[in-house]
């Protein structure tokens, strides 16, 4: 087994919701969320919780998913797991030995890169299916995104999907590994751009404990998030775990979706549904583009039922693919008309209602100024 997260803050709840879960049953569990936000920690803190260490012994099983591409590659890397000899294809030499084994526990990490292309998700969900018609089997997956697979029942209560840290569970995380010596100040300057991500956090908090808080904020300025580029995997590289998502089959499928989250980056108040659709914006199928940055975690709705991006991907894509001028004019003449209605009708019904709308973008029309301004 990977060694247990010894860094591990802000998943209390959703650890004691998973542990619940095997109280009385081997559970079927998918711990989703987008990229970043400590799936694959939080599903090694329960196979290293001391309960599930008793209940499971040596059966508890790791297996990262990244490398496969099919449903016979995943038979054959569970398989390699549990100790069979390697074959064409161990489909049935998997399920046959799980289904002679004591109670066993497998947790497939990264399991949306073998789901999400189209041409290998019905292979895949039967072969969950299968798995989980294993009654002794207890099955966890992380996957990007906040579907799960279908043709398998899962376990509920649902998990949720992960959302950012609280902030003093963020501030915990970061002082765990830059120290406690900064002053607080700019602790909290910092854990302003992560959003409270928690592989955003770490990034950064590392870099700090080298460099000094000031330093990585006057970087952070310039670079925004190539500051955060020089790992090399999705675990150590922000923009590559970005860039993961955004090239998912789900987002190829919906091509002008990203066109949408390069606006969205522009929108720290976000848009509502209808802003949407009244603001003519030349997105095909604006509603599945957010349908399908949505599915993808990689947006994601507010308190007021506004879609809005997290800060770290908001830098990415305005620094690699920045919304055009053609997208932008529709906002500008959106707001304007927005303004003129309340000018005409002060105090009028209409009037109070433009004002409302105006009070809920005015983040978005300062940044839209500066934009013009540059």
């Amino acid at each position: 087994l990977p060694a247990e997260p010894k860094i591990f803050h802000g998943r209390e709840v959703e650890l004691a919701d998973i542990l619940k879960l095997f109280n009385e049953t081997n559970p079927r569990i998918a711990i989703l969320g987008a990229g970043g936000m400590g799936k694959t920690s939080l599903s090694m803190a329960v196979l290293h919780h001391s309960k599930i260490a008793t209940k499971y012994g040596t059966n508890r099983f790791f297996i990262p998913c990244d490398g496969s591409t099919n449903k016979v590659d995943l038979a054959g890397l569970i398989g390699a797991h549990l100790g069979l000899k390697p074959g064409k294809d161990l489909t049935k030499a998997v399920l046959r030995h799980l289904d002679n084994a004591p109670p066993t526990l497998l947790v497939l990490d990264n399991l949306d890169t073998l789901w999400d292309p189209a041409k290998y998700r019905k292979e895949i969900e039967e072969f969950l299916s299968l798995l989980t018609d294993i009654t002794s089997l207890a099955l966890v997956i992380t996957m990007r995104g906040v579907e799960r697979p279908a043709q398998v029942k899962w376990t509920q209560p649902f998990l949720s999907p992960l959302e950012p840290l609280a902030h003093d569970a963020a501030q915990r995380m970061f002082l765990d590994i830059a120290d406690d010596g900064h002053s607080l100040e700019e602790v909290n300057q910092i854990l302003a751009v992560t959003d409270n991500m928690p592989l955003v956090i770490s990034l950064l908090a590392h870099l700090v404990d080298t460099e000094g808080c000031s330093a990585i904020l006057s970087r952070w300025e310039v670079e925004k998030t190539s500051l955060l580029s020089e790992g090399y995997d999705k675990r150590s590289n922000l923009e590559l775990s970005i860039s993961l998502s955004l090239s998912s089959a789900r987002m190829i499928s919906v091509p002008h979706a990203q066109h949408l989250l390069s606006l969205l980056a522009m929108l720290p108040d976000g848009l509502s549904d209808t802003e949407l659709k009244h603001a003519k914006f030349p997105i095909k199928d604006i509603l599945s583009c957010k349908a399908v940055l949505l599915r993808t975690a990689l947006a994601y709705t507010d308190d007021h039922k506004r879609l809005k991006a997290l800060i770290p991907i908001m830098e990415y894509m305005q620094r690699l693919l920045p919304a055009t001028d053609e997208m932008i004019k529709p906002l500008f003449t959106h707001f304007q008309e927005l303004l003129e209605l309340y000018v005409v009708n002060v105090g009028q019904t209409s009037g109070v209602l433009a004002i409302s709308q105006i009070s809920l973008n005015v983040a978005n029309i300062e940044n839209l100024l500066r934009h013009v301004l540059q």
